[in-house]
């Protein structure tokens, strides 16, 4: 399928790669927050994102980022950021989305993940045509939605990661080879590395080192 616009907002979410299991499109979960830009898994051949795409990254990342900061402040002989994500509205991903939080804190040094109440953003896992997703309303509220069909036709682990490295500050890069993570669906359904790259992790490890100025 081709990616589409939702009413609202340029939608950064992108279709189900040709062949996908037909699945019923619905909204986003009732206590999701408004979408105002997505992020998908996969895209049309070709497509090379656009600028409200990364511009709906960067909010997401920064709110996700300011949330976080904000609770640190308390503590600031920590050396890492600690990232607070909600699992509990997507039971069916529990064991891939604490497999990926281990994956991307074994990976990087300046931010961790961990699982927790008042959660700086949240997974959410359900059927949408569009398939899985990252999302920002804009305005400090952000989750990743978790597509049931999507994650059986591609790596349940490499889709949750991959969405979670949206989280952290990373693009999407279709056209890259499996071995980078934000290649995401790009490199087709055989490819299930759940790793990031050397240069996914440094830029992560940059983006979150500058904490208070990347975000001021």
């Amino acid at each position: 399928m081709n990616r589409s616009m939702t009413v609202l907002a340029a939608a950064l979410g992108l279709a189900l790669a040709s062949g996908a299991a037909a699945a019923p499109a619905s909204a986003a979960p009732a206590k999701a927050p408004v979408q105002q830009g997505v992020q998908g898994y996969t895209s049309s051949a070709g497509y090379a994102g656009t600028a409200a795409e990364e511009a709906g990254n960067k909010a997401f990342y920064q709110a996700v980022m300011k949330s976080a900061l904000a609770k640190q402040a308390a503590h600031p002989y920590l050396k890492a950021v600690v990232v607070t994500y909600d699992a509990s509205r997507a039971p069916s991903f529990a064991g891939v989305i604490s497999q990926s939080a281990q994956i991307w804190n074994g990976s990087v040094s300046n931010v961790q993940l961990r699982s927790g109440s008042n959660a700086d953003f949240r997974y959410y896992e359900g059927n949408d045509s569009r398939g899985s997703y990252a999302s920002t309303d804009g305005h400090g509220s952000g989750y990743i939605f978790l597509d049931y069909a999507q994650n059986r036709q591609y790596s349940s682990l490499r889709v949750t990661a991959h969405e979670t490295g949206h989280v952290l500050g990373l693009p999407d890069h279709y056209s890259g080879p499996c071995s980078e993570l934000m290649s995401g669906g790009g490199p087709g359904t055989s490819c299930t590395n759940p790793y990031p790259n050397s240069t996914e992790k440094r830029k992560v490890n940059s983006l979150w080192a500058n904490g208070f100025a990347a975000v001021g």
